[in-house]
């Protein structure tokens, strides 16, 4: 039986024999006063998780005057304000999911027994430093420990879906370079800076550490988003689609069913669930019908819009196998994606829910289907007499092709839980940048990998053609419109085309615009004031735009570092 945890006073103090470094208060008083000025103001003022880089600022220098403090601190005050304003997400994590991760120039260095390996420093519990019994303890309580600088493994733990939250400690200088790839990740973190920079000799307030380590809610429910995933994949079994959908008539549902099956990520699906279960406080195996009809009709517009796609785009593979049409004919896969439409609305009519909120949903479905068809329209149109398009043109193609599927999914989500009109619209316009940011990204990937089209000789409204085409001039810009718009490409004119837009700073502007509107996705969600809705949709960014560099990843959220950083901000 494990023994109660000790109180902060009982902790050995390891006090550093250099004194406190320039930009944290110098005194344990006044670092006192700062945590208690920043717990009232953030009790009073509410700010939701996870702060951008602007609402950051906008804390930190109302906190700065009213604790009446030099704005050289401003670094300092800034983490108390994260600190504070994370802590009710922390304190929902289990202790299991969560990550304690201490710094190797916290050992004396001379006495210390610890054997460093590639992951880090292995305590040896000597006893000798503040090391030993903040590892024993959170070890104790079920967290997974680091001592080790950098934040390489760290990342890669949280990406991997193995650690929720994260206590650290760190110096100043570190944290300017961590905390931007933490909220961009929407992890909750509490980190406390050490007293002293440099490597070697350094003091952290200990019972800060001792304080958040034991952060527990028990009342409290974090957002299980890797539950809600599996949840929504056991939505598509063939029992469970027998169960909601009723048993298959004929070869016609046979099929559909099968395609809806197929492999994929389910995000839709799973940001209706998400939505649902962060507004409404609802675990993922406690779903009501409704959210499960409801998750069914999504994907059901899906993959219709994927038969229809293939079909319109004349594409061969799927899933790496072949397409419906390729597999059924197109007069049957035809006939499967108007099938699946009809499922959809189908499942929509017939969700257990009050009249209003039905005819809000299905007014949210036909919205979101006619957009879609506006979006691929304006493409196939494009595609009988190609001509050069400016950007702006282009985005508009890529807004309508893919954000109102993403804001269909969230909205049916909030709709059932309650949501109000401010919450949805802000929900759409998260959807508008995140698809757009999508296509731009996927553009990116095509121009790095010609293998990924289906038919690399089928012309496209492509972001980076029409960047380059804007930036180009005389002849340059002739022979680029030609080869961009020749239908079909030749062979020599891909390759030109490929080498003219590397050679016209296409990527570079393409990467801009896609910086631009992740971090217009993020800005969006200030007004979303359900700390686990916001939260997820941040993460779904990351999860989004997971291979992108933790440095790129960094910018394109808009996460600058602290406030008054040395080096960044």
């Amino acid at each position: 039986m494990s023994q109660p945890a000790p109180t902060s006073g009982s902790l050995p103090s390891f006090l550093s024999r250099r004194p406190v470094q320039d930009d944290i208060p110098p005194t344990r008083g006044q670092r006192d006063e700062l945590h208690r000025v920043v717990e009232r103001y953030v009790a009073d003022s509410r700010p939701v998780p996870p702060l951008t880089y602007e609402e950051l600022t906008l804390h930190t220098g109302n906190v700065l005057q009213l604790a009446k403090l030099d704005a050289k601190y401003t670094s300092y005050a800034a983490v108390v304000v994260s600190n504070e304003v994370w802590k009710p997400a922390l304190a929902a994590v289990p202790n299991e999911r969560r990550l304690l991760l201490l710094p190797q120039c916290l050992r004396d260095r001379q006495r210390c027994r610890g054997h460093i390996d590639e992951y880090g420093l292995l305590c040896d519990h000597c006893g000798h430093c503040a090391l030993d019994g903040l590892t024993k303890e959170a070890e104790r309580l079920g967290y997974a420990v680091l001592v080790a600088e950098g934040m390489t493994v760290v990342i890669e733990m949280i990406r991997s879906g193995r650690i929720h939250a994260v206590v650290g400690v760190s110096c100043l200088e570190s944290l300017e370079k961590v905390y931007p790839l933490i909220e961009a990740a929407a992890v909750p973190a509490v980190a406390m800076p050490l007293l002293q920079d440099g490597c070697a000799d350094t003091s952290v307030d200990l019972d800060r550490v001792w304080d958040a380590i034991h952060l527990a809610s028990p009342r409290a429910r974090g957002l299980d988003v890797d539950a809600l995933h599996t949840q929504a994949e056991s939505w598509f079994t063939s029992d469970a689609m027998r169960e909601t959908l009723g048993p298959a008539g004929d070869l016609t549902e046979e099929i559909a069913r099968q395609w809806l099956a197929l492999a994929g990520k389910r995000w839709r699906p799973m940001l209706t669930a998400c939505a649902y279960s962060s507004l409404s406080g609802t675990p993922a195996d406690s779903l009501p019908p409704e959210v499960r009809s409801l998750g069914l009709a999504v994907e059901c517009f899906h993959k219709a819009s994927l038969v229809h796609d293939d079909i319109e785009d004349a594409d061969r593979h799927r899933y790496g196998r072949q397409t419906l049409h390729e597999q059924h004919g197109l007069s049957v896969a035809l006939n499967v994606g108007d099938f699946l439409l009809g499922e959809g609305y189908r499942l929509i009519g017939e969700c257990p829910v009050d009249d209003r909120l039905r005819s809000e949903l299905l007014r949210t479905a036909a919205r979101g289907h006619r957009d879609l068809c506006l979006g691929q329209g304006r493409e196939l149109c494009w595609l009988r007499d190609p001509r050069p398009l400016s950007p702006q043109q282009v985005v508009d193609i890529f807004r309508l092709k893919t954000a109102p599927a993403f804001a269909v999914a969230l909205r049916f989500g909030a709709l059932c839980a309650g949501a109000g009109r401010e919450l949805c619209e802000a929900m759409d316009l998260y959807s508008e940048h995140l698809g757009i940011a999508y296509q731009v990204y996927d553009d990116l990937a095509d121009l790095h990998d010609p293998s990924r089209c289906d038919d690399p000789a089928r012309p496209q409204p492509s972001i980076l053609c029409s960047l380059a085409h804007e930036a180009s001039d005389g002849r340059t810009r002739e022979a680029l419109a030609s080869a961009w718009c020749c239908c079909p490409q030749r062979p020599g004119q891909a390759r030109t085309l490929h080498r003219m837009l590397l050679d016209l700073g296409a990527e570079a502007a393409a990467r801009e615009l896609l910086a631009h509107h992740v971090r217009q996705a993020a800005e969006a969600l200030r007004a979303v004031r359900s700390a686990a809705l916001k939260r997820l949709l941040r993460q779904v960014l990351g999860r989004v735009f997971c291979d992108v560099q933790a440095g790129e990843l960094r910018q394109m959220i808009g996460a600058e570092g602290l406030p008054g950083a040395r080096g960044g901000g």
